[in-house]
């Protein structure tokens, strides 16, 4: 037993966050599966946050730093994990002929990281406004005005990325082939 010896020098409040992480760690494997109950969860969330922030009307420097972090977040999700320009630099890339071997798009923020840390921003920029020192008075409109840019701007250098390189950071599913019979075996005699 590794712990035995420690055991007894181990505060309550470390053996409580030892167990509280214990449980979380549990409860968030348990949701891995449930990719639909998640995002629901977190538009609820989401959704208590902006609330909370038209009720107040304020944190508006708390928004716009919340909504720089999704798009990072959102710009990692959408990039694959190994950049096809770097990669065109070491002499390895995307395939481009249908006789160049498969690679697989990985994403470079997998979508349970991407849950876990949007959920998790919420939540602390939700906490955040009940320190009223945080809400520094400012024009929502320009900050607003100047997130919709940096998403608009970098959004069409993410799809202009995604067209040069050919990929496609979305999973339709799988390809689903049908059973066509040919003219021979429908059925019909041959003469």
């Amino acid at each position: 037993m590794e712990g035995s010896e420690n055991d007894g020098n181990v505060t309550p409040i470390a053996k409580w966050k030892t167990e509280f992480s214990r449980k979380f760690q549990y409860f968030l494997d348990r949701s891995t599966p449930h990719t639909m109950e998640r995002w629901l969860g977190t538009l609820a969330v989401a959704m208590i946050y902006v609330l909370r922030v038209y009720y107040v009307q304020g944190f508006y420097v708390i928004s716009y730093g919340l909504g720089i972090y999704v798009l990072n977040l959102l710009i990692g999700f959408l990039s694959p994990k190994v950049d096809p320009e770097l990669e065109a630099l070491d002499g390895a890339s995307l395939p481009t002929k249908g006789s160049d071997e498969f690679k697989p798009f990985i994403r470079r923020l997998p979508e349970f990281k991407f849950w876990y840390a949007i959920t998790k921003a919420f939540v602390v920029a939700f906490v955040l406004t009940f320190f009223s020192m945080l809400d520094v008075p400012v024009f929502w409109p320009i900050l607003l005005c100047y997130w919709i840019f940096l998403f608009f701007l970098t959004m069409k250098r993410q799809i202009l990325h995604m067209i040069k390189y050919k990929y496609v950071p979305f999973d339709i599913g799988k390809q689903r082939y049908t059973n066509k019979k040919s003219a021979s075996s429908s059925g019909t005699p041959r003469n």
